[in-house]
């Protein structure tokens, strides 16, 4: 049941939804917090409860997407300890979990007796495997036949995980150290660009956009220039490549990760291009 706190002005306070709702003293829900309600300690005490819990569920987002990227080894015990948090179970209610014997499944439940897991067998299994990943999609066994059971069960992932796009090179291109597919992207002002790349979650630095990524325990960087011009001049896009330590990394040594999150930054960025009038003509 919803608890409700008194405000000493006949409103009662709760939070449902995300925020701090009221109701009247005949217990109606009201569609806005009266101001003699809002200027109490109640309000400020609830909403600062609020504050404090959208932090924290956007701190537990970071982390997990942060194990996601640098496809860090997560201890079962740690999984174990913050299921009970609301938070951290709903960032990793079925999201798929991967052991190094190759067990996967859509992670459900996390206790004393192992991680509990929906199988591609529809199902309930045990994992006690000491440390899983949660794996991008350019390492998933089984891929499209998780993808298709998710779908198939309507399952939903607070971050994109299982059905993130995936780019894999082409062997071809394994000597060279840069790619030119989407360079000529032209933006009438650079910071047109910049905030195409902030929007998708990506850092500008020396004027290209950048993707770190953790692979084999070694950082790797995607980079992709987009101009280092006025915020205000027009830009252009140029190549992306991969540099490790500093130095530039050929295509055919970038892990899967790293090429598929480079790529996949790229092509967001170019995505937000303006049109080519010759383009369809």
């Amino acid at each position: 049941m919803q608890e409700w706190t008194p405000t000493g002005t006949g409103y009662e306070l709760t939070i449902r939804d995300g925020a701090v709702v009221a109701r009247n003293a005949k217990g109606r829900v009201l569609t806005t917090v009266p101001s003699k309600a809002r200027n109490t300690e109640a309000y400020e005490s609830l909403a600062a409860l609020l504050d404090f819990l959208r932090t924290h569920d956007a701190e537990v987002g970071e982390q997990v997407e942060r194990w996601f990227l640098r496809s860090l080894p997560v201890p079962r015990v740690l999984l174990t300890q913050v299921w009970a948090d609301e938070a951290w179970r709903s960032w990793l209610t079925d999201t798929v979990v991967l052991t190094e014997e190759g067990q996967t499944g859509f992670l459900r439940a996390a206790d004393a007796d192992g991680l509990g897991v929906v199988d591609l067998d529809g199902e309930s299994v045990r994992i006690d495997a000491e440390r899983v990943l949660i794996p991008h999609p350019a390492i998933i066994p089984d891929l499209d036949d998780l993808r298709e059971f998710a779908a198939e069960l309507s399952l939903s992932q607070r971050f994109d995980q299982l059905f993130r796009e995936v780019h894999r090179p082409d062997p071809a291109n394994a000597e060279r150290t840069q790619l030119t597919d989407w360079s000529g992207g032209a933006f009438d002002q650079l910071r047109f660009a910049t905030g195409r790349a902030a929007s998708s979650g990506f850092k500008v630095s020396g004027g290209y956009a950048v993707c770190p990524v953790y692979e084999d325990g070694a950082l790797i960087t995607a980079r992709y220039w987009i101009g280092a011009d006025a915020p205000d001049y027009e830009t252009e896009t140029g190549d992306l490549h991969w540099v490790r330590s500093g130095d530039p990394v050929p295509i055919g040594q970038v892990g899967p990760v790293a090429y598929s999150e480079g790529v996949r930054m790229a092509t967001r960025i170019y995505a937000g291009r303006k049109p080519d009038k010759t383009e369809g003509a």
